[in-house]
Order: structure tokens, then C-alpha cells, then sequence
């Protein structure tokens, strides 16, 4: 049996992996935890008290349980409140209260660490964050706060520059012979203009890296600014003991001038380097969320409301739904809805990727942002404000491209252990160069020392997969695939077996009724036009594609509809109903077998041939006899079979499963030329056979469109949902194709492949320069070349790594899909 429970206090995924961990000390239960919303989905063999639970709760922190259902878990907050242990990594920031999954794009004063130190925590002030010292990023996608971070860096960056220029110059002057700048003014008096010039550089500019490693060392969340911090801090007090403290210094510390040589000019211009690099960063974030700024371009500010006859110009947030609204020649059109008068070609590239305009005529609907072409229409508002597709691309696009890709758990444990193990080798640098180098042994240790912790900083680890995701994920909205998060980008190349409905997914999912056929019977005589009324009235209130079919046939042929008591949906059979004292019966054989109707061997030859055909029939049953049949046919969309023809050519398995019939279903699938398929399929077996093949360890995607959809898009890997669907589906799924055809599976399919392909360039370019970079510094060249690596060549090597990876993932933004 599987329960769900509420558990209050958790504030950060440092809390939920306690909580997860100590749940699963009880005998017996299988416990997984999730942060937002904060529920713990527990398996048991036999029940067990929610009391038990709690007592190991708390022997662990303020955490508190209960049940409930999912349904309400989900609209539960997350409460800012953690346990002792934590306390340290939550010094400055408090969570902001949620109420759903995902930080709203248009949300002002929520911020979030785009390294996820803390899984999905939120700030409500802008600063660092407290466990890796990343500038947070604002949830806001405006340009005002991105700007924002990057003018304050600029800032910086050019007073470092103006500072550390003539710290560099004095500096670099001792290798000139007869030194002119000593004809000036002495040594002494030099070395106090480099520390004059050092403060604002250290203290104003590169104040943050210093607080981010007290924070980093005070947490024990070690990162790069722990060596930048340990480093330039190093160099900087070894020189202000050299200008205050000259005679505690042996020796070798000394110059010809009888001075202590002074490292400010390292300290200075590694931190200008690292500065460099933070705005490297900051600029390249600004361009990676390039995608979610041009659509929101996209969206009009104004439309034309149709006010008793007279038209009004108002602002996009006053229309409500029901609104009639005019769109003129070249206008955007305003919101989701449906044309009510008129036709015209609309441009919906900026939804679907194709550059083909679309002809939509009454009835149709449009969606807002998309453009209008040469005539003027009336539409209905049916969606508006965050309701529509394009704010719910925006939103998508804007959690997607902060989520995390488990890859990303390879750079967190690397760097857990590497910070640590480079202080070591950085100390035993040191004290090998001390004890073995040649003089003066303790300069050559220190510099040495230093150039190890610069040089090992791994900013670029850190980037490696959050600049390829943003990338990746921004570059899919392009061509209208919409991806929830980075571990269905990174699953997606991982497939071997793609499942797919029938039904609006391999089919235009736009059927239509061919014919419907009367059987003459002794008992009951029904002329056709009867029959066509009746299963018209038991559709009148579905919204299933077959039901507006037989809908719009009955409107064609005139004929009326009439009053339906008793209605029932049978979900993967069909209806009933009664109309006029008649039990109606519309649906497949499994429903004609519940209600107990006879069916004459005639009508089942002739339905056997149109399904052969690949139609979709459905028994019509009027008192317990089968009186006829309705045929329907559904064009196969004209990508499916080339976009089903790569997947199999790439080595995916494609299987359909459809509750249609299986005589229909073998024609589309030897058309189609599919792995395999099963027919007759209810919600529920789709749900199983995706079990049964993950049982057998293949990873699962599942592409649907409808509500019966919406178990199995759940339970696959990769759940694939028609953007041309219900919004269950597409709910339910972890992508959705915009467009709704099977096409957009390549492209996705591509697109994850190239994205993961990136991270492991960029993870290649994060651990060379390390790899390569660490001996160098610590000198192991010099006994057989004399090569040694300075801090400051070091810095550059370290802002080279970051340079590489954002280049690279930068590269993504050409990709064609």
C-alpha cells in the first residue's frame, strides 16, 4: 500500500534528504521525499502508524507529518522554517512561501541559486547565495535586474582595472635594469602606493569573493571562492607583514634592496582575472535567457474590444474571457480563443517553429502572440492572462532552464571533495618547495602555494551544466518543444522505447464521419436519420474529437438534437443514454458486451472490412439490438511515418497502444511500419504495459494528447505530450510538442543529444585545465625545465576555463533541429 504525507519544515534539499533518510530507517517502508511541494510518498507492506513516523522526525529536527492526499499536497506551502543542523546555511536568506511547483516568471522579488545549492529554494532579496556564493539570479525575466547585475560588475571591474594597471606596472618595473621608477622614489615608498592602491581593488571590488569564502569555510560548503578567497587573502597579508614586519622574515624572503618582495600585484590582478570572469557570466546569462525575453516580446500590450458595436482600444490585462475582440491585418492576436467571424492566414511560427502560415477560419482557434496576416476577424477571448499558451511557454521555459540535469551530481561530488583535497596539496606545495627547493625555498613554496589555489578554482565545473540546459532548453521553445525540466533534456537521448496513442497523435487526431450505416430489422424499424439523431444527442456534451465528428455531421445533415437522460461515459468503451424511452448504446464491441446487445453476423462482416481499412467504427445499439454502425476516418498526420521511420532507424523501439479496435489498429501500424502494437487498450493497460517494459529496465517515453493519456504520460520516463491535446496531458507530461506531431520527437530526441554532448565538452574543458593546471603550478616542470606557473598566469588559466565552457554552450544557440 502506498500513503501520502505532508511533512511541514523543510526549507531547503539539505532538510528533504534528512527527512527522506530517516524516514527509511522504519522497518519496512520505502520512503521518497520531494521538496515542492513537500510530500513523502511512502510504500508499505503493512500499515504503520503516522505516530511512528513522527517520532523519528523529531529526534532529527522541527519536522512535523501527516497525511493526506496528493491532491492537497500540492497546494500546500513550503514553510521557512529548518532544523538546528542547518541553521548556518540559512544565516541570510528565508524562503519565499510557494504555493506550486515553479517560481512564476512574472513574479517580482523571488530569486533562486542557478547552481541549486539548495534544490528549489527561493530568496526574497537579491545577494549571494549563502552556501556556494553565486550572485542569485531574479525569477524576473526582465532585462532592468539582469542589467542590473551585470552594470554593477562592469562597475567593478573597471575600478580594479584603473587600480591594479599601476600596481601591475610597479611591479613588473624590478625586472628592468637601473629601475626608473626607483630614481622617483625609493623602494619603500613604492611598496606603500601598491598597498594604497590594493584596497580598493580587494575590499571594494573583490569584497565578495572574500565574504562568499568566510561563508563557504564558516558552512563547510567549500567552493572556488574558498581557493580564490584563501589565495589573493594569503598573498595579501604576506605583504603587509613584508611592509610592517620586514625582520621576521628570513633571509631568503629578501631582495638585493634588503626589502620583503610583496605580492600585491598577485593578489590585485587575480581578482581583476576572477572579476573578469563573473562578467563573462553575468552577460552570458543575460543571452541564454534571450529565449524567454523574445517571447515574451511576443505578447501584445493592446487589443481592440468589441464594445456594443463599437470598437476599444485597451490594455492586454483588461480583456476577460467571453470578450469579443476585433484583429486587424498584421495585428498579434491578443489571447487564446476561436474565431467567431471571419477567416484570415495567421503566422504561427513563433508557437510551432514552420514558417508557413496557417488558414483558420470560424470556429478555429488562435493563440495569442501569433500574428495575423492580410484580413480582419472577430474572435472570442477563451484564455487570457497566465492562462494562455504563450505566458505558459514563458513560464516553462523559465523553470526548465533552472532545473537541475542529474548529470550536474557528477560536478556536485567532485566538487564536494575537491576543494579540500587542493588546500592539501596546496600545503604540501609549500612545504616540499621549503624543505627541497632551491632558494630562496620559502618564495618559491609561497608563490607555488598560491598558484595551486588560484588555478584549481572550479568556477567552470560549476557552469558546465547550467549554461548547456539554459541554452538547450531556450533553443527548444524556438522550434516548439517544451521542456519541464533538465532530466527529461537529459533522459530524452536515453530512450529505447517510445510509446504512442493512435488518436491525435500518429493521426491528425481531426476525425471525421465517412458514413453511417442502418441495418433494416423485423423488431425495431429506426430509419438512419433516427439514428443519427440518436448518437448525436448522447454526444452533445463531449469534447472527445469523435464526438465533435458525429456533432458536425448531424449539424450538416440538418437534423436536430434531442433531450438525453440517464448518461453515462464509460471510459475506453463509449456511452449510453436514454433518449425518448430508448436505451442508446454508442461504442466499441467490449461496451455492446456489457450492455448485453445482439449484434447480426452481417454488421460484424461489414465492420470487420472498414476496420481493415483502418477506420474507426463505433456499434450504435438502440434497446439492446445493434441497428447500424458509424464509420470514422482520421488522416494519418504527414510526418508520422517518416519521424517514426527515424526513431526505429536510431534503435527506438515504437509501440502503439490505443483503445481502437485491432483490426483498425493493425492497418495503421503495418502502414506505419511500427515495432509493435497493442489494440483495445484502456487507460489502465497503457499505465501497465509502460510498467512491465520499465520492469524490464528499458526507459520509457510516452507521447499522448488526451485525458486517458495522462496515467501513463505520468508514469514513463519521458511522458510526450501533443501540444494539439488537453491540457491533462499535457500537465501530466514532461515535454510537449507545440506543433503535435511526431516530428517534434526527432527534433527533441536531437536537441537532448547535442545538449548532452555540450555538458561533457564543457565537463572536459572545467577538469583540463585543472588537471593539466595543478602540477604545473605546483612545479613540477621546474626540475627538468625551470617552467614555473605565476598566481597570476594561474587566474588567467582559471577565467579561461570559464571562457570555454560559456563559449561552447553558446555554440548550442546555432544548432538546427
Amino acid at each position: 500500500m502506498t500513503h501520502h504525507y505532508i511533512i511541514s519544515g523543510m526549507s531547503c534539499d539539505g532538510c528533504r534528504k534528512k527527512v527522506e533518510k530517516t524516514l527509511n530507517t522504519v522497518e519496512g517502508i520505502q520512503a521518497e521525499v520531494t521538496l515542492n511541494p513537500p510530500l513523502a510518498t511512502i510504500t508499505m507492506g503493512e500499515h504503520v502508524a503516522t505516530e511512528k513516523f513522527q517520532d523519528v522526525l523529531t529526534e532529527v529536527g522541527k519536522y512535523t507529518i501527516e497525511m493526506t492526499s496528493s491532491s492537497n499536497a500540492l497546494e500546500t506551502p513550503v514553510k521557512s522554517c529548518c532544523s538546528s543542523q542547518n541553521k548556518n546555511s540559512h544565516v541570510e536568506h528565508q524562503h519565499a512561501n510557494k504555493t506550486t511547483k515553479s517560481i512564476d516568471a512574472n513574479t517580482t522579488g523571488v530569486y533562486y541559486c542557478p547552481m541549486h545549492c539548495e534544490g528549489d529554494k527561493t530568496y526574497t532579496k537579491f545577494g549571494d547565495c549563502p552556501v556556494c556564493g553565486m550572485d542569485l539570479v531574479p525569477a524576473q525575466t526582465s532585462n532592468s535586474q539582469e542589467n542590473k547585475v551585470y552594470t554593477d560588475l562592469l562597475k567593478k571591474m573597471l575600478i580594479a582595472v584603473v587600480f591594479t594597471l599601476p600596481i601591475f606596472i610597479i611591479s613588473m618595473s624590478e625586472m628592468i635594469p637601473n629601475n626608473p621608477l626607483y630614481n622617483l622614489m625609493s623602494v619603500e615608498k613604492w611598496n606603500w602606493v601598491q598597498l594604497l592602491f590594493s584596497i580598493p581593488v580587494l575590499f571594494y571590488a573583490g569584497a565578495m569573493f572574500f565574504i562568499r569564502a568566510y561563508k563557504s569555510i564558516v558552512t563547510w560548503n567549500l567552493n572556488m571562492f574558498t581557493l580564490i578567497g584563501i589565495g589573493t587573502g594569503v598573498a595579501f597579508i604576506f605583504s603587509i607583514a613584508g611592509m610592517f614586519f620586514p625582520d621576521i622574515f628570513p633571509a631568503e624572503f629578501k631582495s638585493h634592496h634588503g626589502t620583503i618582495h610583496l605580492y600585491f600585484e598577485a593578489a590585485t590582478v587575480i581578482i581583476t582575472l576572477v572579476l573578469l570572469g563573473q562578467l563573462l557570466e553575468a552577460k552570458a546569462h543575460e543571452q541564454t535567457s534571450g529565449a524567454i525575453k523574445e517571447l515574451m516580446k511576443l505578447s501584445p500590450t493592446e487589443a481592440t474590444l468589441i464594445n456594443n458595436g463599437t470598437d476599444i482600444t485597451i490594455a492586454i490585462d483588461k480583456i476577460q474571457k467571453g470578450d469579443l475582440l476585433r484583429v486587424k491585418p498584421g495585428d498579434k492576436i491578443p489571447v487564446d480563443g476561436k474565431i467567431t467571424t471571419g477567416e484570415s492566414s495567421i503566422d504561427e511560427a513563433m508557437i510551432t517553429g514552420e514558417p508557413i502560415p496557417v488558414d483558420k477560419k470560424t470556429g478555429d482557434t488562435v493563440i495569442a502572440g501569433t500574428i495575423n496576416g492580410t484580413k480582419s476577424f472577430v474572435m472570442i477571448a477563451q484564455k487570457v492572462g497566465s492562462e494562455t499558451l504563450l505566458s505558459q511557454i514563458i513560464q516553462m521555459v523559465n523553470d526548465a532552464s533552472r532545473s537541475r540535469a542529474p548529470i550536474q551530481k557528477l560536478a556536485d561530488r567532485v566538487a564536494k571533495y575537491f576543494v579540500p583535497t587542493v588546500v592539501a596539496i596546496s600545503l604540501i606545495t609549500f612545504f616540499a618547495w621549503a624543505k627541497f627547493g632551491p632558494e630562496p625555498a620559502y618564495i618559491y613554496g609561497l608563490i607555488n602555494a598560491i598558484a595551486v589555489l588560484i588555478i584549481a578554482c572550479p568556477c567552470a565545473l560549476g557552469l558546465a551544466t547550467p549554461m548547456s540546459v539554459m541554452v538547450g532548453v531556450g533553443k527548444g521553445a524556438q522550434y516548439g518543444i517544451l521542456i519541464k525540466n533538465a532530466e527529461a533534456l537529459e533522459n530524452l537521448n536515453k530512450i529505447d522505447v517510445l510509446i504512442t496513442d493512435k488518436t491525435g497523435t500518429i493521426t491528425e487526431g481531426k476525425p471525421s464521419v465517412e458514413k453511417v450505416y442502418t441495418e433494416q430489422n423485423d423488431v425495431m424499424n429506426i430509419s438512419e436519420e433516427m439514428l443519427i439523431q440518436s448518437i448525436a444527442s448522447l454526444n452533445q456534451h463531449s469534447e472527445h474529437p469523435l464526438a465533435k465528428a458525429i456533432l458536425n455531421f448531424a449539424k450538416l445533415k440538418n437534423i436536430s438534437i434531442a433531450a438525453v437522460s440517464d448518461f453515462q461515459s464509460i471510459t475506453g468503451k463509449g456511452i449510453t443514454g436514454s433518449i425518448k424511452d430508448s436505451k442508446v448504446a454508442l461504442g466499441n464491441k467490449k461496451l455492446m458486451l456489457d450492455v448485453g446487445a445482439t449484434i447480426s453476423a452481417d454488421i460484424e462482416n461489414k465492420i470487420l472490412d472498414e476496420q481493415n481499412q483502418g477506420k474507426t467504427v463505433s456499434y450504435i445499439a438502440v434497446n439492446n439490438i445493434v441497428l447500424g454502425y458509424v464509420t470514422i476516418t482520421d488522416a494519418i498526420k504527414e510526418n508520422s511515418i517518416k519521424a517514426i521511420k527515424n526513431l526505429i532507424d536510431e534503435g527506438v523501439e515504437v509501440i502503439m497502444l490505443t483503445g481502437d479496435n485491432k483490426n483498425t489498429a493493425k492497418a495503421v501500424a503495418d502502414q506505419l511500419h511500427l515495432s509493435s502494437f497493442k489494440a483495445d487498450c484502456l487507460p489502465e493497460d497503457k499505465l501497465k504495459e509502460i510498467q512491465r517494459l520499465q520492469a524490464e529496465g528499458k526507459i520509457v517515453a510516452m507521447a499522448g494528447d488526451g485525458i486517458n493519456d495522462a496515467p501513463a504520460l505520468a508514469q514513463a520516463n519521458i511522458g510526450i505530450a501533443m501540444g494539439t491535446g488537453t491540457d491533462v496531458a499535457i500537465e501530466s507530461a514532461k515535454i510537449t510538442l507545440v506543433k503535435g506531431d511526431l516530428n517534434g520527437i526527432v527534433k527533441a530526441k536531437k536537441l537532448s543529444h547535442a545538449v548532452m554532448k555540450n555538458i561533457r565538452q564543457n565537463l572536459f574543458f572545467a577538469f583540463i585545465y585543472n588537471i593539466l593546471g595543478i602540477p604545473i603550478a605546483a612545479g613540477i616542470l621546474y626540475p627538468v625545465f625551470g617552467i614555473l606557473l605565476s598566481p597570476m598566469l594561474a587566474a588567467l588559466a582559471m577565467s579561461l576555463s570559464s571562457v570555454s565552457v560559456i563559449v561552447n554552450a553558446l555554440r548550442l544557440r546555432s544548432l538546427k533541429l
